[in-house]
């Protein structure tokens, strides 16, 4: 979970780009009601997909609005100064439109901020909110003077400062982050040893997902590609299928564990039966291509620099019209998030950052493979996060 110092040193950090002339912000991602408060609905539970908003003031106040059961169906423990909880469901009435509920709670803060300067994260907000809260929902932005040094809309762009904030990961995030990393070595150490002719792809996920989960002892979410990669089909993604592995698959094992919304994504790609020539060759090409990425890796490197670095292996091996994605991409929050390792990138990997490399290879009559690790960008190079083994067999 994220720790009390974790989260005030966010909003520290969020107030230091915010002009003084600002003495509230209204956060409404529920990305960033996390980020910034602990607060998140457990996605294992009846309220999943519903959502709080967080109240910002200058002074240090934070306080959360919502229902009562949004707001109580916390993962864990806010750090918040007030909470304003307004009744949707009590077992006994009629419950009203939820998404009233909590314009209502934004109704009942509304007063203490009229007259005050304040910015609120557009993107997420609804009209209703702006009506509520008396913004001009025309004109709500508010002009840029001398030396702000930010955008002439800035409560549209106040997600994107926060998304900004988000890539230097601070010492709660990572921790969390390696919680991840260590649920999905134990689901990939699985697999290395459950991957057998027969098997379904369902199967394997079933029992990566238990491996996982059992190794950090809590709930948590387990997505990604749990697919076969055939000589017929040698790129393939997504959840898995009934599909039976065979003699000659190689079997592409990318995926994430979420625990309080960061997740880890990392990949490894089993070979069903002894691999061919050819597909050994292909894993040789890939473990060139990552090792070669990592020699770039460190704070103050062009995203498309790292991209090179990557596919100048596959190009010497004459299969660049065989590697048809990202050689990797940033992770936490969301996935993906910047940087963005990609040929024409303009991102700049920043000390706090916590990036994937994995180069893939796809080629029909053999077969598809991709591997993947995960780092912590710094200063001087790189910590990698994710300890699995990267094996055919």
């Amino acid at each position: 979970m994220l720790t009390k110092d974790g989260v005030l040193g966010r909003r520290q950090r969020l107030w230091n780009t915010i002009p003084s002339r600002f003495e509230w912000l209204l956060i409404a991602d529920p990305r960033h009601v996390q980020y910034l408060s602990n607060f998140l609905v457990n996605p294992l539970s009846f309220s999943a997909g519903e959502r709080a908003w967080l109240l910002l003031e200058r002074s240090g106040k934070a306080t959360l609005l919502g229902d009562n059961f949004t707001l109580r169906s916390r993962a864990m423990e806010p750090v918040v100064d007030d909470e304003v909880m307004i009744k949707w469901y009590d077992h006994q009435h009629s419950v009203i439109n939820r998404d009233h509920a909590l314009l209502e709670a934004a109704k009942q803060v509304a007063d203490r901020l009229y007259g005050r300067v304040g910015a609120v994260e557009a993107e997420w907000l609804p009209l209703g909110a702006f009506e509520v809260l008396g913004l001009d929902h025309e004109s709500h932005s508010i002009k840029r003077e001398a030396g702000d040094g930010l955008p002439d809309k800035f409560p549209v762009d106040l997600g994107t400062t926060i998304r900004s904030l988000r890539r230097q990961k601070d010492a709660d995030e990572i921790a969390l982050l390696k919680q991840c990393m260590a649920a999905g070595d134990a689901g990939h150490a699985f697999a290395r040893e459950f991957v057998a002719t027969g098997r379904t792809e369902l199967e394997i996920y079933l029992g990566v997902q238990q491996a996982a989960l059992s190794a950090v002892g809590r709930t948590g979410l387990v997505y990604g590609d749990f697919r076969a990669a055939t000589k017929e089909t040698p790129k393939s993604g997504g959840l898995p299928t009934n599909y039976a592995l065979q003699s000659g698959d190689m079997y592409i094992l990318d995926y994430s564990v979420c625990l309080d919304g960061y997740r880890s994504d990392f990949t490894n790609t089993i070979c069903v039966t002894d691999p061919t020539p050819e597909q050994q060759k292909l894993y040789d090409v890939v473990m060139a291509a990552q090792q070669a990425g990592e020699k770039t890796l460190r704070a103050g490197r062009p995203a498309k620099d790292v991209f090179a670095a990557v596919e100048a292996p596959i190009i010497e091996a004459g299969m660049k019209d065989r590697f048809g994605h990202h050689a990797g991409h940033g992770i936490g929050l969301a996935h993906p998030e910047p940087p963005v390792l990609v040929r024409d990138s303009t991102d700049t990997l920043l000390a706090g950052d916590v990036v994937t490399l994995e180069p893939g290879l796809y080629v029909p009559g053999v077969g598809g493979i991709r591997i993947e690790h995960n780092y912590l960008i710094t200063e001087t190079g790189y910590e990698r996060l994710s300890q699995h083994v990267i094996a055919l067999r």
